[in-house]
C-alpha cells in the first residue's frame, strides 16, 4: 500500500473516530450529575423565570441532538463556545494556558526518551549488578504514580530543601522551565520506568538473536553490533510504545498540574470539570482525543522506516 494511500485511509478512520468520540464526550458531561445552571446560581434560589433565562441562554433545554449537532457546527468552525465558569471564549482560556501545558510535555518527553532508552540500553548491554540495577530503580519508578510522585518532589526539593519553586509557571521561558522542572520529572517518572523496560527487554530479546551471533564472530565491533544489529532491531517494539506514552502524560498532566498549582490545560480541565463547564470541558477533551490519534498515526508512519519488515496497513503496523 502505498504512503500516500494509507495515510489518506488513516485520516479518513481518523474523521469517523473523532465524529463518535465527539458524540460520547457530549453525552458523558450531559449525563454527568448537576447542570450549569445550578453553579451559576451558587446554590442560591432563583424563580423558574430566572432558571428559564439560563436555560435558554446556554440551550440547556433543546433537545440533546440539536445541542450536540450546535455544538459540532461550531466546533468545525474552530469555535469551541464561551465558557459557563470563566465568561469568556473557550478558545482564548485555551490560548493562554496551552503555552505552559505544551512546555511542561516536552520537557517530561525528552526527560522519557533520554533516560528510559539510555536506561534500557545500560540494562541490556552490561548485565550483572548493573542490569539489577536497572531492573530495581525501573520497578521503583513504574510503581510510583504521577500524583504521589509529585508529592514527594515538592515536598523535598521546593518546601523542605527549597531548591525549586513549589508551584506557578513563572514569567519568561527561562523562568517557566525552572518552574516546570519538578512537574517535568513527576510527569515523565513512571513513563522513564516504562520505557526503559521495553528497551531493555527488546534489546535483550535481539542480542541472542543468529545475525547478532553471526556478526561479533565476524569481527564486528561491540558497538557497532548493538547500534547497528541490536537497537536498531529493538526500536520496532520501542516505537509502539509511543502511543501509550503520550496518552498516559495527557492523562497524568492533569493530576501533576492540580498539585504543582501550573495554570495549564490540565488544571483548567480539572477546575471546569468541577464545576460543570460543560464547553470548557468538552473542548479539552476532544482536543486530547485529537491530539491521541495524530500521534499513533504518526507511530503508524514512522514504523515501516524504522523497521523494513513491517509495511504500511499491515495488522504490526497499525497496533
Amino acid at each position: 500500500m502505498s504512503f500516500l494511500r494509507f495515510a489518506a485511509r488513516r485520516l479518513v478512520e481518523m474523521a469517523a473516530t473523532l465524529a463518535g468520540a465527539s458524540f460520547l464526550i457530549f453525552g458523558a458531561m450531559h449525563l454527568a450529575p448537576g447542570s450549569p445552571a445550578s453553579f451559576l446560581l451558587a446554590g442560591r434560589s432563583a424563580s423558574p423565570e430566572a432558571l428559564q433565562a439560563i436555560s435558554t441562554r446556554y440551550h440547556l433545554d433543546d433537545p440533546f441532538l440539536l445541542q450536540y449537532l450546535r455544538w459540532a457546527g461550531r466546533i468545525l468552525h474552530g469555535d469551541f463556545g464561551r465558557s459557563i465558569t470563566y465568561r469568556t471564549d473557550v478558545s482564548r482560556l485555551l490560548a493562554d494556558r496551552l503555552p505552559a501545558t505544551l512546555l511542561l510535555v516536552v520537557m517530561a518527553l525528552v526527560l522519557v526518551v533520554t533516560l528510559g532508552l539510555l536506561l534500557g540500553w545500560i540494562g541490556a548491554v552490561r548485565g550483572g549488578a548493573v542490569d539489577s540495577a536497572v531492573l530495581v530503580s525501573t520497578t521503583v519508578a513504574v510503581g510510583t504514580p504521577s500524583f504521589v510522585a509529585a508529592v514527594l518532589l515538592q515536598g523535598l526539593f521546593a518546601v523542605k530543601l527549597g531548591w525549586f519553586p513549589s508551584g506557578g509557571t513563572g514569567d519568561g521561558v527561562g523562568d517557566m522551565i525552572w518552574h516546570l522542572a519538578l512537574p517535568a520529572v513527576a510527569l515523565a517518572l513512571y513513563l522513564i520506568g516504562m520505557l526503559a523496560r521495553v528497551t531493555r527487554a527488546a534489546m535483550a530479546d535481539v542480542l541472542g538473536h543468529e545475525h547478532v551471533t553471526v556478526a561479533r564472530s565476524r569481527g564486528v565491533t561491540g558497538h557497532h553490533v548493538i547500534r547497528r544489529h541490536v537497537f536498531r532491531n529493538a526500536l520496532g517494539t520501542v516505537l509502539t510504545t509511543g502511543g501509550l506514552i503520550v496518552s498516559t502524560l495527557l492523562v497524568c498532566t492533569v493530576l501533576v498540574e492540580t498539585a504543582f498549582s501550573v495554570g495549564g490545560v490540565g488544571q483548567l480541565l480539572e477546575l471546569s470539570t468541577t464545576t460543570k463547564d460543560f464547553p470548557t470541558v468538552q473542548a479539552i477533551s476532544l482536543i486530547m482525543v485529537g491530539l491521541f490519534m495524530a500521534v499513533n498515526l504518526v507511530v503508524d508512519l514512522l514504523h515501516p522506516l524504522v523497521d523494513p519488515r513491517v509495511t504500511l496497513g499491515s495488522r504490526k503496523a497499525t497496533g
